[in-house]
This record gives structure tokens, sequence and C-alpha cells, in this order.
């Protein structure tokens, strides 16, 4: 059976990609106009009692069999495959039938009007009108049971697998359509599932609708061998979808999502639009909408460079900033790879289309002469300086390179935008500044600490300051994909450590924004949500993941690793801006004099190559730098 089965499939594909099918089609459609016709002719002699003039008859059904072939051939409604046959192709019927209707009836009006009673042949208005009823809902229900017959019975049946759609609306419809037809897989939806009162009881397709209640427990979907969810809902707000998702997970489904309508088709989605969902749906916020006309405003018509531009934030920043169309865009970075791989990206579509001149450069922030040099050829008028080092435990183990990189390279960088002019440096900052338990922490406090005193006319120095952003080089996310990719297990450092969150794009939209409205001196933080605890990270990981037997190991807290981050000092406090997801730091100031002192004193601590000697004036002029689980902890006992 199933031999034939599959033979049967095989001529029926192979006959349907034939060009010769559509005419078949044709065919078909001209038979049941025939039928139809027969059947109104019949029925209304019946209704009569008058017996049928043969000769008369068949005139006219020549005269409608030509009029419905002329519509056919003019709307092209038999080019279709029938197999996918949707509402489109029922309006192509519905015009045809149309076109027919109005032939027919304008011939009926010449015929009654213009010519002889002994050559009058046309059917009467009302038989015209019954035969384009009937033959539309014939042809419409000739193409509904063609495709369910292939759909059930000539589809190969692939996979297998049993799916609830969340959301019985026109997208959960269209959804159970996109399904159906995919040629992929076999899905078979077991209901919907809605939480409107008026819809939950009803069905759609034969396909039951039912609430959220009764469907989202481990018994019904263990009862139906449930493997799959697919949230139908594009407008739901975000809090309520990631409820969902996340009740989902937790009952074991595979999870996926329909796309937001802006990214629909002619108000279609194919079956690859409906992706699985990613953790930065579930960790993601509500869509920042940046301030455009300000950041342009700021941008548009001025040099633009980027240190640490091969970075996840630096790349993104130099995607963002080419929409605002800049006169020249310098991109720098020390690492040659990631800068050739960002070339190769910035110069092709959909960049390329912004025509704006750039220049990459493979150089370092801690070269004072080469950054000089690069300085006064490009004269830029706004640095974003997103040049560090940010990896907590590799940092504690290497404090000179470090302080020479986040320290020394942004005041190489910040004495050169006050030496050319620079109109703006924006720097790139961290939550990890904030009461510093480690080493790069320090470094970045370090770093905003001497930008923050300089005080010149010409050039405004303004500090950004996030939390963690998802899926960044280095980040958790990456490290638990890696782990899932061998098996596991997924470490997590402590069972109780929590981080801010937020994903690259609407970093770098906040580090545009707080760059237009910034004045010298301001350090602003962003909005960063709620904190996240690891460990549950590392479980939506692996509920995401559908890897079987994948267990979570507590490591113990690395080397300067902190359970908490904060975004503010204890002594600071926020100013709110436009912006309710930016927040001005109002913070104490520094004097130019001591601080320049104070790192002339770390500089030749860093000459002299001591690691306990350069952390030791870090945290003398860093007072709240107090190091966690680290061998600099000594440092502090001997200061207490």
């Amino acid at each position: 059976m199933n031999i034939a089965k599959k033979i049967a499939i095989q001529v029926f594909d192979k006959y349907q990609s034939k060009p010769h099918h559509r005419f078949v089609v044709l065919a078909m459609d001209c038979l049941i106009v025939l039928i139809a016709f027969a059947l109104t002719v019949v029925m209304r002699s019946l209704m009569s009692s008058t017996p049928l003039d043969w000769d008369f008859v068949w005139k006219q059904t020549v005269v409608v069999f030509c009029a419905f072939l002329l519509t056919y051939l003019i709307t092209q409604s038999y080019v279709g495959l029938i197999r996918y046959a949707g509402f489109g192709d029922m309006i192509r019927l519905a015009k045809a039938c149309l076109c027919a209707f109005v032939i027919l009836l304008v011939m009926q009006l010449v015929n009654r009007n213009f010519l002889p009673e002994e050559i009058y042949f046309l059917p009467s208005y009302n038989t015209i009108l019954i035969v384009v009823l009937m033959s539309f809902v014939m042809l419409c229900f000739s193409r509904f049971i063609v495709r369910r017959i292939y759909n059930e019975y000539f589809r190969l049946q692939k996979v297998t697998s049993n799916v609830i759609i969340y959301g019985a609306g026109s997208a959960g419809q269209i959804t159970n359509e996109v399904l159906r037809q995919d040629g992929t897989r076999t899905y078979k939806v077991i209901c919907f599932v809605d939480d409107s009162k008026r819809k939950t009881g009803k069905f759609i397709d034969t396909i039951p609708i039912y609430r959220a209640g009764k469907v989202m427990t481990g018994k019904f979907l263990k009862k139906n061998e449930v493997e799959e969810m697919i949230i139908a809902i594009p407008s739901l707000p975000l809090r309520k979808r990631q409820a969902i998702m996340n009740r989902g997970l937790d009952l074991g489904l595979k999870v996926r999502m329909v796309p937001h309508l802006s990214e629909w088709i002619d108000n279609k989605i194919n079956i690859s639009q409906i992706e699985e969902i990613k953790i930065d749906d579930l960790l993601g916020r509500e869509a920042i909408i940046m301030d455009e006309r300000g950041v342009r405003n700021d941008i548009q018509g001025k040099v633009v460079m980027v240190t640490g531009a091969a970075g996840s934030i630096g790349s993104e920043i130099c995607r963002q900033v080419l929409r605002f169309k800049p006169s020249r865009l310098v991109v720098l970075d020390q690492a040659e790879s990631p800068v050739y791989d960002l070339q190769f990206e910035l110069t092709h579509q959909p960049y390329a289309h912004y025509q704006v001149p750039m220049d990459f450069l493979v150089a370092s922030v801690k070269d004072y002469g080469r950054m000089e040099s690069v300085m006064a050829h490009y004269k830029p008028q706004i640095i974003y300086h997103a040049a560090a080092y940010k990896h907590v435990p590799l940092m504690e183990m290497f404090p000179y390179e470090a302080v020479a990189v986040n320290v020394f390279g942004t005041k190489n960088m910040a004495d050169l935008a006050i030496k050319y002019h620079v109109d703006k440096f924006v720097m790139v900052s961290t939550d990890k500044a904030v009461n510093p338990t480690n080493v790069m922490g320090a470094t970045k406090r370090l770093a905003e600490i001497y930008t923050q005193s300089r005080r010149v006319p010409s050039t405004s120095f303004i500090t950004t300051r996030f939390g963690n952003v998802l899926g960044s080089n280095g980040s958790v996310i990456p490290l638990f994909k890696k782990q899932l990719a061998m098996g596991g297990p997924l470490t997590v450092t402590d069972a109780n450590i929590t981080r801010y969150f937020m994903t690259i794009p609407e970093a770098c939209c906040l580090v545009l924004e707080a760059a237009s409205i910034g004045e010298d001196g301001n350090i602003f933080v962003f909005d960063m949500g709620e904190p996240v605890k690891i460990y549950d990270l590392a479980k939506k990981m692996i509920a995401l993941s559908h890897v079987p037997n994948v267990e979570i190991e507590i490591t113990g807290l690395r080397p300067g690793e902190k359970l908490y981050e904060e975004l503010l000092a204890t002594k600071e406090n926020t100013i709110p801006t436009g912006d309710p997801k930016i927040l001005r730091a109002k913070v104490r100031e520094y004097n130019a004099n001591d601080v320049d002192e104070q790192f002339e004193a770390l500089k030749n601590c860093l000459e002299s190559l001591d690691d306990k000697a350069i952390v030791a004036k870090m945290k003398e002029i860093v007072p709240e730098f107090i190091s966690n689980n680290s061998v600099f902890q000594v440092l502090d006992k001997q200061n207490m």
C-alpha cells in the first residue's frame, strides 16, 4: 500500500509540474460549466413540467460554453496549481464567472431586443444567473476537494509533527494554511489556543479553539503528543508574549513565532519566516525608538571615527552611523581579521547603498604616534571610543595590558581629540566601572575619570555606561551555545549571580542618542530593565536547544567577578533626560591637575611591570575599587 501510494504521489507531482497541466484544469473547468448548465436545464424543466427542446438546449449549451471559455482565457483562472489553491484563486474564479455573466446578459439583451424571435436561442435571465452561481460554487468546491485530497493522501509524509497554534485570529488562520502547504514536513494542528471567550469553543477549518488553561497543561500535551507551539499573534505585547514563550518552554515544547506584520510580504508569510524563538526574544524589551532627527543632526555631513570598530559594539555603531550619512567613516581596530571581515560587510549591500566614503585602519590606540598621524590625516569631528579589553578573568591576570589599553589608550585618544579639536568624544563604558571589584572595571572607571576631568571649550567628553549585551564576543550567550554544541554541561559560576542584559543594536541606538543630547562631562546610564539570573538563563538556553540531558554545573566565582552589577555608584544619583531609557548620572568632578599627577604616577608603575604596584596605584586613585575573589585582595587588607 505504501509503495503504491509513493508511486501515486510521484506521478501526481510530476504531472502537476508539466506545462500542459493548466490545459487539463481548463478542460475540467469547462466540463464543470457544462454539468452546471445541464443540471440547471433539467431542474427548471422538471419544475415547469415542460418537455425539453434538445435542439434549442444544444444551441444554448454552445453559447454558455463559449462565454465561459472566453472568460477563463481572459482571467487565466486555470493557471494556478490546484493543490495550493487559496483565496486568490477563488477571486480569479469569481472574476471569470462575473465576466461570463455580463457577456451572457449582454447577449440576452441584444438577442431579445434586436434579433427576430425565430433565431432567439439564449437561456433566460434566471437560467443564466443559476448557471453562473452553480458554476462558481462547483469550481471552488473542485479546487478545495483536490487540494484536500492531495494534502491528506498524496503528499509525501516526511515528518509528522503535532502542533498547537496560539492565536485564532487572521494570523493564526494564515499560519494553519502555511503549515498545510509546507512540502518539507507534515503538520497536524491539534487545536488553536485563544484567550477570547468569543472564540473559544468554536472551530476553524474543523480545528477546535480552546482556552489556554485547558491546553497549556502537561496532561493535554502528553495525551495529544504535541511537540510544537507556534505563537501567531504578531501584535501581542512583549511581556505577554514572553510569558507564553516561557510557559511553552517549561512544558517542553518547541516554540516558534510568526513574524511581525511589517515583515510579511504582500500580507503573506512562508514557512521559513516562522522561526524558532531565540534567547533574545525571552530577554529583550519593547523596541527602542531612537530620536533619529537629533542623531542625524549630530552625525550627518561629519567625519566620524570609531575605535574598537571590529568588536561587537564598535561594529554595530558603524552600521548605525552609516544610516545618518556622515561625510566619512573611519573604522579603526588592532585586530586584523575582524577588520577585514567588517570591511567586506560594510562595502557590500545594504551598507554600500549609503555611499559613504570609508577607511579601514589596523592600528592600536596604545600607539600615540600612530594615532596622532591618523588624527592629523582624517581630522574626525566625532569619535566613538569603543576600543577596550573587557574580559574580567583575563584582565585580572594581565593588569599591565588592561591599564595600557583601557586607561592610557583612552588617554591618548582624549588628548589627541583636544589637540585636533574634535567636537565630541563619546566613550563606551560599562556597569563594571561602578564600585569595581576587578581590574577591568577599575580601568574603565579610570578612563571615565580622565575624560571627565578634561574641560576644554573645543571638545565635549561624553560617557555612556551600560551592562552586558546579548551575543557580544565573549559574553555568556555564545559560551552557552558552544557548551551546548559539545553536549554540555553549562557552567555557571554561582546559582545566584545576576546580570543586566541589552541587545547590541539597542545599546548602540542609545549610545548614538546619548551622544546627540550630551554635554561636556556627562555620564549617561541606560535603563537595562530587570536583572536576569544567569542560572535561569542557562535553563532557558537548554530548553531552546532541545539537547537532551544537559546539566548545569556550578563552578564558583571567577577572579574579580561579583554577584550583582550596579549601574550607579553609591554617591551618585541620576537626572532624567528627554528619553526615559537614558538617565544622566550626577557625578563628582575631578581636578585636571590632580588627575594628571595620579596618571603620571600610574604610568611609572606601569613601566615597572609590577602587577601589584600597578593595581595598588589604581586602588589609590579609585578608593571604591575593592577586589573580589582575586589575588589582589591582599592589597585591600593592607590598606585597612
